[in-house]
């Protein structure tokens, strides 16, 4: 069977999807990626996996409809002349134009992997509301014909049906896009205050309350240590390179930048942090949690299903600063916790979000269980 999978960034087929591609191509299946602006290395860490890449154009961030129109084009062409038995699409802007090219083209079988509402699905200012009728919109004629959409958490799967965007028969759920344990190992805690974010710099991450919450800390403990990790976001919700370099200067976070391996990042921290205003299921959660990390994160869809209250951590109201200092604050007060909140974090790791359980349920859910 061909089977076709497009996401938007080369890396993430490989650090989000890379064990599910493996899997499909050892059932025998021909596998073609898709993703936008891979460099050489790229290309062959990709096809490493056992697959074709090919590149298409998209703009991930960008509301251009020009921009979009060349992609719903690329993908179009790509489709009619490879002729996939199925299709795999997942974030955004792949969903999309991948499902209106997979009705145009004929392919047989489309599936959507939802991995989280974006930008556009939240209220506020003209141009939210503005995105969020265009995107529901496209999104209800990609998906009219779809064999299945994959959900990560229940709350989108909910907005989804009561938009009218999907039918219920036709909604799945799976554990986010799971984590490699063999990989992510439990690592021991030490007694530092140090906590980390980690994330790309997008306002909806929570990242500006959490600078907020850290300067209300560092008030009463001045050697609570504040890391943040991810790379800068073209997004209209993107922070700027130069409002971070100023929180880091003023001793306020330390900033470390982006990386392609988180591993360090978690091990040199003990208290994982992600204030974020909405997810899919976040999958650096979930690489913490493997390692064995407390967990500090919001009451919302996605992030909510991490956490056992008091059990593997806690959630705070979103947007809440004062109440994220504070829980903050009971992390520092309170160490004794810190090694049972871990264990608790690695065992829902295991049991849960194991990336070969949640593949599973994903090759059996899209017809390809062994």
């Amino acid at each position: 069977m061909k089977i076709i999978i497009i996401g938007a960034l080369p890396s993430s087929l490989v650090n989000f999807r890379g064990e599910f591609i493996k899997e499909m191509v050892a059932q025998g299946h021909t596998i073609i990626a898709l993703a936008s602006n891979a460099s050489e290395d790229d290309v062959l860490t990709i096809e490493s996996l056992g697959v074709t890449y090919l590149n298409y154009p998209v703009e991930r961030n960008s509301i251009n409809p020009l921009f979009d129109i060349k992609t719903l084009y690329y993908l179009y062409k790509i489709f009619k002349k490879e002729r996939p038995d199925k299709v795999i699409a997942y974030t955004i802007k792949p969903v999309v134009w991948g499902g209106l090219a997979a009705r145009f083209s004929g392919v047989p079988s489309f599936y959507a992997l939802v991995t989280g509402l974006g930008f556009a699905f939240q209220k506020g200012s003209f141009l939210k509301c503005f995105l969020m009728l265009a995107v529901k919109v496209l999104y209800r004629a990609a998906l009219k014909h779809s064999e299945c959409i994959i959900f990560q958490n229940k709350d989108n799967k909910q907005v989804f049906i009561e938009n009218n965007l999907v039918e219920s028969n036709c909604c799945y759920l799976v554990n986010g896009s799971g984590v490699d344990l063999s990989c992510f190992e439990k690592v021991e805690l030490t007694d530092e205050n140090s906590f980390l974010l980690i994330a790309r710099l997008l306002g909806d991450k929570g990242i500006r309350e959490y600078v907020q919450a850290a300067k209300i800390v560092r008030i009463k403990y001045p050697d609570a240590i504040f890391n943040i990790v991810g790379p800068v976001d073209p997004s209209p919700d993107g922070i700027s390179i130069e409002e971070v370099n100023t929180w880091h200067d003023d001793g306020a976070i330390t900033y470390h930048g982006g990386t392609d391996d988180v591993r360090p990042y978690i091990e040199q921290s003990n208290i994982f942090v992600l204030p974020s205003y909405h997810e899919g299921m976040p999958r650096t959660v979930l690489e913490a949690m493997a390692m064995g990390r407390p967990i500090l994160t919001t009451n919302v869809p996605g992030c909510k299903e991490t956490v056992v209250e008091g059990g593997n951590g806690w959630l705070v109201e979103k947007g809440n600063t004062v109440q994220l200092a504070e829980t903050i604050i009971w992390f520092i007060e309170n160490h004794a916790e810190w090694q049972k909140m871990g264990d608790i974090s690695h065992v829902i790791a295991t049991e849960k979000f194991d990336v070969h359980k949640v593949n599973i349920e994903l090759l059996k859910i899209i017809g390809l269980e062994k």
